[in-house]
């Protein structure tokens, strides 16, 4: 076999035994490092390769964001900042038909730009949004459908682990990447808003909620406008500590996830939700959290360094360069096979493994990788309201401990949000400046 027809091999063995359960870094790794043996026919070069990868992964500093932003979120969690969070959009949105469908997003929505995590957006909104919304009469179908899509907010709007991950893989500015995730994010949060007015009107039965407005208004008669700005409070001091100090060009991304770490200490601490014992809990799940992802990245660099030996995204690209297909189309064959191995696959294998193959092929068109980072993410997120994988919606159904909901119901509830994020895909690559726009405005 040649090298090239060894590499593509090897990428088919990975996804197969991904598939099979094998764990994805495990899976990247060993048959990244047996590919080199193979191709070069000398182990030293494979270990001098596994070697490389690790020393060059720990030297980077931008994957200090991973640790510091994981510890952030799960101290924002601890402190119950999402629950608070919800009671506010609750109150803004409850007069609006389907309106605590469009609370659970824009809390989400907020509590993403937080957090970054859409596991943690995932299950703390399904102990929040589940009891309340079933309280005020909405269907569970819906209820759990809204949550899922929501919930992906987590890998687009700013800081977002996947935009981190992407970053490394393609030495782009986590910065601007954060930057380019805002405008995105929020037509994204106006879409399902959009979806949620269209559903309530056009098919009540499925959404409910007919005596929402009822139960709400009794729940927050003596509600004052005091009580909202206490709970919003502790949230705004986070945005503004971390992305207004990584927007205005005041600190590294680096030293944003450090200040939004320590400030949400304070606030736990000011709130006394944060004992000793959950400080060590949130600091071992923080160790958990950034050995698991230090570990996938290693092995994703492995995998990008057989690319290389094997030749497989020269070839790649000047395949698809000989085909002599236009940009658009090249980008619907991305989303395309996006789209397949999300239904298999989590966001970061998809970014580990698709990415590098097409990168050669786009610089012919000169192509905005942070524009095209994006598209990525975006895309890759469907894949998380889709089955058999569908993470988001495994861990709702985790959560919420509740046998009268199905997996089945959960899929379905969140069928028209990855139809939804779709349009909005499509949208986002027809109008990179949407992506781009405020980078003009940016100090990065």
């Amino acid at each position: 076999m040649s090298p090239v027809e060894i590499g593509a091999a090897s990428v088919v063995l990975i996804v197969v035994l991904i598939y099979t359960g094998l764990y994805i870094p495990i899976a990247l790794g060993m048959v990244s490092f047996i590919g080199v043996w193979i191709i070069r026919d000398n182990v030293d070069i494979a270990v001098a390769l596994l070697s490389e990868s690790i020393a060059d992964t720990v030297a980077e500093q931008v994957f200090a964001t991973v640790p510091l932003f994981a510890l952030m979120g799960l101290v924002v969690s601890k402190a119950g900042l999402g629950k608070d969070v919800y009671e506010v959009a609750n109150f803004m949105f409850y007069r609006i038909r389907g309106g605590l469908g469009m609370a659970t997003v824009a809390a989400n929505a907020i509590f993403a730009s937080i957090t970054g995590s859409t596991i943690a957006s995932a299950s703390v909104f399904t102990r929040v949004a589940v009891p309340e919304m079933n309280r005020f009469g909405f269907k569970s179908r819906f209820t759990v459908g809204v949550i899922a899509g929501s919930s992906v907010l987590g890998m687009l709007i700013p800081p977002s682990a996947m935009l981190i991950i992407y970053a490394i893989v393609t030495e782009q500015s986590v910065g601007q990447l954060f930057i380019a995730g805002i405008v995105p994010g929020i037509i994204l949060s106006i879409a399902y808003c959009i979806l949620i007015l269209i559903l309530s009107y056009a098919w009540p039965s499925f959404v409910g909620g007919d005596e929402s407005r009822d139960v709400a208004g009794e729940d927050w008669a003596n509600m004052t406008w005091g009580d909202l700005v206490a709970k919003i409070s502790p949230v705004v001091i986070l945005v503004l500590v971390v992305l207004g100090g990584i927007y205005g060009g005041v600190v590294t991304p680096v030293e944003a996830g450090a200040m939004g770490s320590l400030a949400a200490m304070l606030i736990a601490w000011f709130k006394r939700a944060l004992s000793w014992a959950d400080l060590w809990e949130v600091l071992v799940e923080t160790g958990y959290i950034t050995s698991a992802i230090l570990f996938l990245i290693i092995a994703a660099s492995m995998y990008s360094r057989m690319l290389g030996v094997a030749g497989l995204p020269t070839m790649f690209g000047e395949w698809l360069t000989g085909l002599d297909l236009t940009l658009g189309q090249i980008m619907t064959m991305y989303v395309i096979l996006m789209l397949a191995l999300g239904t298999i696959l989590d966001t970061a294998s998809i970014i580990l493994i698709v990415v590098p193959l097409f990168l050669t092929a786009l610089e012919e068109f000169g192509v905005d990788l942070i524009w095209f980072g994006i598209v990525t993410v975006v895309g890759a997120e469907i894949g998380l309201l889709t089955p058999p994988l569908g993470i988001s919606c495994f861990v709702i159904k985790s959560t919420i401990n509740d046998p009268n909901v199905t997996l089945y119901d959960i899929f379905s509830g969140a069928f028209p949000f990855a139809v939804t994020m779709l349009l909005v895909l499509i949208v986002l690559i027809n109008f990179p400046v949407l992506s781009t726009g405020l980078l003009q405005f940016s100090f990065l």
